[in-house]
């Protein structure tokens, strides 16, 4: 996997146009183009997580803590967080 990263301000004047039909959107000076080369046929990272689905990043395993819950057993989680965090006190 190769990353190409340029500055937007330094991209000469006839690849910018070609650039930003790519894109679908035009380009500002003060942006910088992020290019990620990746092989289709990569095989599935050591970590056991699958691929993301067009190379669009996954959140790991551990981001959905409240998966399968009820708003209300969220509620109560947030209650208990915030009452020993302290943050449930009325502000003066």
């Amino acid at each position: 996997m190769d990353t190409v990263i340029r500055n937007v301000n330094e991209i000469e004047a006839g690849d910018r146009p070609a650039l930003e039909h790519v894109l679908g959107r035009p380009l500002r000076e003060n942006q910088q183009l992020v290019i990620r080369i990746v092989d289709r046929e990569v095989s599935p990272p050591q970590s056991g997580t699958p691929p993301p689905p067009n190379g669009t990043p996954v959140l790991p395993e551990w981001c959905n803590v409240y998966e399968g819950l009820s708003d209300e057993q969220i509620a109560e989680i947030e209650k208990l967080v915030l009452q020993r965090a302290d943050l449930s006190r009325p502000s003066d």
